[in-house]
């Protein structure tokens, strides 16, 4: 499980405000022995505060993600954080997906009782526990040795998803054996969908994948239809590349040496009529027309009254902290009646954080701290770059704060002087 698989939810975490499970160190083996969940209460407020608010209806997806145990399937020094809506990461370069994502990736692949499904990207196995108890059989593949290794141990420790099979291999050869499958869902990211998975689809069979460039991506429906996949765009993503392969014959490698982030004027056509193109994780805003926005026509709007909520907008770009020592970071914002309460950062804010070549998060700055009513003002500020960033987050919000936030002509500019 990948997802942006990725990491990139290590702010959302700070916003939604859920506090440390107490009973960190608790094992759910035990739990159940003394007929106790102590995460009941975190995981139905995980449902409550992000799925339903995020749009999953699906109730089978709503109870599954209710019941896992996440923190099963996160390191132990993770625990804390297991039922916060972010990703985190595994080893390996890798990461276990946010529930969110996971639950809009699971309600989009429709499961049914009889599917067989095929999932490529099984990281620490949460995506396929999300799925065993929906499905009739899931087969999942890993490439990383000692990642995939641990998560078979785990499975077997478990001993109750007794229906999801694992596997180590490159994903982008797929399963024959037990092709074709109902439904495939892809946890990481290729430019181009692999061929093999394409053929051990079952013809009407779906396929959820992100696809695109490896810090612009896009996750789809797809559906075989006379051989063929017909394709609909579901909401701009961001996940870790599909490693082997898939990588090896990516076309365009990402430059950390100039970073550029996408549709910062927000110009771009909307997806879907909602998805703003670029950005994701869109909880709380809306892309609006202004007649006095400072660059162009439109801008996003935040609003909200409930401090709890997530409410921002996220873009992944990379950045090689050896190359760029500094960054300008930047936009114009409006306000109307925003309160901050004692913590300016849970402010309007332009933010950035960086992660490490393992995706560890090692930074953060951020422009930010307003509050009250006011026209539209651009604001910047010069921040050193970490020497071991190669990844960063450019979010954008109100991260907390209630009222009303206007943003345009967002700016991150590698400083040469």
């Amino acid at each position: 499980m990948r997802y942006g698989h990725s990491w990139i939810y290590s702010w959302v975490a700070f916003v939604t405000g859920i506090a440390s499970l107490l009973l960190a160190n608790t094992s759910p083996i035990l739990a159940q022995r003394n007929n106790v969940d102590p995460y009941a209460v975190e995981r139905e407020r995980l449902v409550r505060n992000v799925l339903i608010p995020g749009g999953i209806k699906d109730q089978g997806v709503l109870r599954s993600v209710g019941t896992t145990p996440r923190h099963e399937f996160v390191p132990p020094e993770y625990v804390s954080k297991a039922y916060l809506d972010i990703a985190i990461p595994i080893g390996d370069q890798q990461t276990i997906s946010s529930p969110y994502i996971v639950a809009l990736m699971t309600e989009a692949l429709q499961p049914k009782p009889t599917d067989v499904v095929l999932e490529i990207g099984t990281g620490s196995g949460y995506q396929a526990a999300i799925l065993s108890p929906l499905v009739k059989d899931v087969y999942t593949i890993e490439i990383k040795e000692d990642l995939g290794q641990r998560t078979i141990e785990l499975f077997e420790q478990l001993g109750v998803y007794t229906n999801v099979h694992c596997k180590l291999g490159d994903g982008f050869q797929g399963w024959k054996e037990h092709a074709p499958f109902d439904k495939i869902i892809v946890t990481c990211s290729p430019s181009d969908v692999p061929v093999p998975l394409q053929e051990q689809l079952k013809e009407g069979g779906l396929m959820v994948i992100p696809v695109g460039e490896r810090y612009q991506q896009m996750l789809y429906l797809m559906r075989k239809k006379d051989g063929k996949l017909e394709k609909e765009a579901l909401t701009p993503t961001l996940f870790v590349p599909m490693t082997g392969n898939a990588e090896q014959s990516r076309p365009d490698k990402p430059d950390g040496s100039n970073p550029v982030l996408f549709n910062t004027s927000f110009e771009e056509p909307l997806i879907r009529n909602f998805h703003i193109p670029g950005w994701y994780y869109q909880f709380g805003c809306v892309q609006i027309e202004d007649e006095d926005a400072p660059d162009g026509k439109n801008v996003v709007q935040f609003e909200s009254n409930d401090p709890n909520l997530p409410s921002m907008l996220l873009q992944g770009i990379p950045i090689d902290g050896r190359s760029v020592k500094k960054i300008k970071l930047g936009a114009y914002i409006s306000l109307k009646d925003v309160k901050v309460g004692r913590n300016k950062e849970k402010s309007p804010s332009i933010a950035i954080q960086y992660f490490d070549a393992d995706r560890n998060r090692i930074g953060y700055n951020y422009v930010g701290g307003f509050k009250g009513t006011r026209n539209w003002r651009y604001e910047e500020k010069i921040f050193p770059v970490p020497p071991h960033a190669r990844e960063a987050i450019v979010s954008i919000g109100l991260f907390g704060a209630e009222g009303i936030a206007r943003f345009d002509g967002v700016v991150l500019q590698a400083v040469t002087k």
